[in-house]
């Protein structure tokens, strides 16, 4: 590889960006010999530094080590209150060292999403991001990130989840779990309410409810898994359809608690009794769970905790670089929504 160095003849950090053809940052982590650099683009920043005569000066050293203090988290969800507890655990664990957080509203829907991304990358230089589903299963956004070389923590990622830093709950274990609770009350026909597909523990979800039916050797009936939206009015929509069924649920899992209320709304307004004609139980334990009537049956996942954790392994990320995870636990919350089934109907 031959390369001219470019004017003027001491070349630049600059220089060495271009050339290379990655970001300044990037050029600067190789410099201190820092982390979230891949081997080919270390390699090749090195291979033009030493082409074109680079010798990192003080000054580009400082540069390397300049920080903005500030990181970014990227959300989209419909619940408010679950992004609230996102952007608290976010921001209270930055306080503790002086970091400013950068809330992005993410529409997954936008034909700009990424530029708007790009945007925000650009004009803030944050020293790096918390990304929150459906944003941490983004291909183009990680692909974007990993290409500036700019640090990245997933906030319950779905799919790859080795691939990079993440914090998560086991979707998937905590609606088999609420699914065994119902089962062991007695109940044998359980409704299901998907949460929206764009977001991988709605997939996680139902697998979890799938595994509990068949570990009980329950029969798997599709009429009786409804797609929902996350939102009070699609869990309504598929609690209409599931108690219209001739052979309606003894007991209704929406896989949040905004579609746990919407199945409770369809059953008051049909004079279906809960619990006693009826269980519900819904994903979440936000105030929704305890202001709806009877109160809400529920999986509580640690939201504001889950969002501490994925700031701080950003903050303060394993001394080796190596990807890293962290794993909290969920617990499930019975409360009035959920009882045995009608003995007539307790039948496997």
């Amino acid at each position: 590889m031959s390369i001219t160095a470019p004017d003027p003849i001491r070349p630049t950090i600059r220089d060495v960006a271009r050339i290379a053809g990655v970001s300044i940052k990037t050029v600067s982590r190789v410099i201190n010999d820092q982390q979230y650099v891949s081997a080919d683009k270390r390699e090749r920043v090195r291979e033009v530094m030493r082409e074109i005569g680079f010798q990192p000066s003080q000054a580009a050293r400082a540069l390397a080590g300049h920080r903005s203090h500030q990181i970014a988290l990227i959300c989209d969800n419909p619940n408010p209150w679950y992004v609230y507890e996102i952007q608290l655990g976010v921001r209270e664990r930055c306080t503790r060292d002086k970091i400013r957080m950068i809330a992005q509203p993410y529409d997954r829907a936008s034909p700009t999403l990424l530029e708007d991304i790009v945007a925000l990358l650009d004009q803030a230089h944050p020293d790096g991001l918390v990304l929150a589903p459906p944003a941490c299963d983004d291909a183009r956004v990680l692909g974007e990130l990993a290409r500036r070389g700019i640090p990245f923590v997933r906030l319950q990622p779905g799919v790859r989840i080795d691939e990079a830093p993440a914090v998560l709950i086991d979707n998937e274990r905590a609606a088999f779990d609420m699914t065994t609770h119902l089962l062991d009350l007695g109940h044998r026909r359980i409704g299901f309410v998907v949460g929206d597909r764009s977001f991988a523990a709605s997939a996680q979800r139902l697998a979890g409810y799938i595994r509990a039916l068949g570990e009980e050797a329950v029969a798997v009936d599709l009429d009786l898994i409804r797609q929902g939206q996350f939102d009070v009015a699609s869990g309504e929509a598929a609690a209409d359809v599931l108690l219209s069924l001739p052979q309606p649920p003894t007991a209704i899992f929406a896989s949040s608690d905004d579609m746990a209320a919407g199945v409770l709304a369809a059953a008051h307004r049909r004079g279906v009794r809960v619990p006693d004609a009826l269980s519900v139980a819904g994903f979440d334990d936000g105030p929704t769970a305890t202001i709806v009537w009877p109160a809400l049956t529920t999986v509580r996942q640690p939201v504001r905790a889950l969002a501490d954790a994925a700031t701080d392994l950003l903050l303060a990320p394993p001394a080796d670089g190596t990807p890293s995870q962290r794993r909290l636990a969920h617990e499930v919350v019975p409360r009035a929504s959920s009882a045995a089934p009608p003995v007539a109907q307790a039948v496997e």
